[in-house]
């Protein structure tokens, strides 16, 4: 029997008090970060709640899209999205309650899913805001947000899943995410088939199918505030990325060695060029994207299961073509360390083509 299940979306906004950035993987180190950060949540008068920000999606949205303009509807606040937390599901009916009941698949429930969120400068928000698309403050449905430290957000909490989802947040403060970069691979959109196209395959353009994707994807890496682009300069890549670079006024950085051509010659450049921009982003703090082929993409990852830290990471990775869809990308979050840069999570993003 089928029932309504309304789709929701937020996150744990945080910042540090008094500007302090202490950024650690060890316990000791974890737990100094944890005294100084400060967590956002609010009040929402029609529940008389405590809870995160966060808010239902609008047609044709993604949570993760729900998730930053919900948190910039309800707060003001211009965010971007870090690693991904994890998801509740409670009765409609127990909606603003402190105790909740089993939930009864029959009857309406709500589904919520959470990710880290920092907040952003003004310039960054004010680049993204054209691929991103309109945030509009609601004061109806928030009439109070409070910074809190972890442990006294724990005791106003409203709700024991939301204190759930905080739980996962220090785990992953223990393991050294607040000390990440966001680094996003991109596969460029759908193109013209090899067969019939006349060309050159470096010219060869995407479909019209592939430039909905590539135009609907900028709604979603806008989400992370990206701030730096890297692509092959084959005319499928620059089409996929150009949108965003269009939109946000980011220059577009042309690697050379990202081609189908240069990885045939030579598999090991195009790492090479990842690897630097991987080491880029940690000693910038750039967000970046780079959009590639098929081919140099399995090649890519080879190397980038190497340097997960865990084997269900690795596992995230398809060791088997086409190793992710076209006009898709994946999200990892990639420390420092005496080796080089290591990944810590990661995540995948789809286009919403409607």
């Amino acid at each position: 029997m089928s029932t309504t299940v309304v789709e929701a979306a937020g996150g744990i906004v945080y910042r540090w008090r008094d500007d302090a950035e202490i950024l650690g993987r060890g316990d000791s180190d974890a737990d100094l970060a944890l005294e100084h950060l400060e967590l956002c949540v609010v009040h929402r008068p029609k529940y008389n709640d405590w809870s995160w920000p966060k808010g239902k999606l609008e047609n044709n949205e993604s949570h993760r899209h729900a998730a930053v303009r919900e948190i910039g509807e309800e707060t003001g606040l211009a965010v971007a999205l870090g690693a991904y937390l994890g998801e509740i599901e409670y009765p409609l009916e127990d909606e603003g309650k402190a105790k909740m009941h089993r939930i009864d698949p029959r009857k309406p429930r709500k589904h919520v899913c959470y990710w880290i969120a920092s907040l952003i400068d003004s310039e960054t928000a004010m680049k993204r805001r054209y691929a991103f698309g309109p945030i509009n403050t609601d004061p109806n449905e928030v009439d109070n947000v409070e910074w809190l430290s972890p442990a006294d957000a724990r005791h106003k909490l409203t709700h024991p899943l939301d204190r759930g989802i905080l739980d996962e947040f220090v785990r992953k403060v223990r393991d050294g995410i607040l000390h990440s970069k966001m680094f996003l691979l991109i596969r460029h959109g759908k193109a013209e088939s090899r067969k019939f196209w006349g060309g050159t395959d470096a010219d060869r353009p995407l479909t019209p199918l592939g430039s909905a994707a590539a135009f609907a994807l900028t709604r979603e890496i806008a989400c992370f505030g990206i701030n730096r682009l890297v692509t092959s300069p084959w005319r499928r890549c620059i089409g996929t990325i150009q949108t965003f670079a269009w939109q946000t006024g980011l220059p577009v950085n042309l690697a050379d060695d990202l081609t189908e051509d240069a990885f045939a010659d030579h598999p090991d450049s195009a790492w090479d060029c990842i690897h630097h921009e991987m080491e880029i982003t940690l000693r910038t703090g750039q967000t970046t994207a780079v959009c590639m082929h098929r081919p140099v993409i399995g090649g890519v990852f080879n190397h980038m299961r190497e340097l997960c830290t865990r084997k269900s990471l690795a596992k995230k990775l398809p060791a088997k073509t086409p190793y992710m869809a076209t006009g898709h990308a994946v999200v990892f979050n990639i420390i420092d360390s005496e080796n080089g840069p290591q990944i810590i999570d990661i995540q995948k993003v789809s286009p919403i083509v409607y």
